[in-house]
C-alpha cells in the first residue's frame, strides 16, 4: 500500500511549535483527493499554506532569542511566524501535479528557525475493507 496523498485540511505538527496547524491548499492545481485540492511541494507559502503553530520554541528564531535574552536566559516563546523558504522534500516524484512533485505524509518541510514540520493526518484516510 502507498504512502497518502496530502490534501487541504491536512494537520501539520512544527518539532519547535506547541500547537498543530492546518495545511491550506488553493485549488489551483484542478486536482483532488478525498474531495479536498490536493497538495504539492510547492505548497509551502507562510500563511498561505503553512499557517502559524501557536508559540515558537526555537533559539534560532531572531524574536524567541530576543525575548529570552531579556528574560535573563529563561526560554521564553514567541509567537510563531513560519518561515518556510524550500519546498516540501521528497514529495512523491511519480505523480505530477501542476508539473510538480505530488506532497505525501512522509514529506518534511524545514523552517528557517531549525524546526522540522511533518505531516500528522495527511487529510484523508484509506480504509481496508477485510
Amino acid at each position: 500500500m502507498g504512502c497518502p496523498q496530502v490534501c487541504a485540511t491536512a494537520t501539520l505538527q512544527c518539532s519547535f511549535g506547541a500547537a498543530p496547524a492546518v495545511l491550506n491548499v488553493l485549488p489551483v492545481n484542478r486536482t483532488l483527493t478525498g474531495g479536498m485540492p490536493a497538495a504539492n511541494i510547492m505548497d509551502h507559502i507562510p500563511l498561505v499554506n503553512v499557517m502559524p503553530f501557536g508559540v515558537c520554541m526555537s533559539m534560532a528564531n531572531p524574536m524567541v532569542a530576543a525575548a529570552t535574552a531579556a528574560a535573563l536566559g529563561v526560554l521564553t516563546p514567541m509567537p510563531c511566524i513560519p518561515a518556510t523558504v524550500s519546498p516540501w522534500l521528497p514529495g512523491a516524484p511519480t505523480v505530477l501535479l501542476g508539473n510538480m512533485p505530488a506532497l505525501d505524509a512522509n514529506s518534511i518541510l524545514m523552517c528557517n528557525w531549525a524546526g522540522v514540520i511533518k505531516i500528522a493526518m495527511p487529510g484523508q484516510m484509506q480504509m481496508l475493507i477485510p
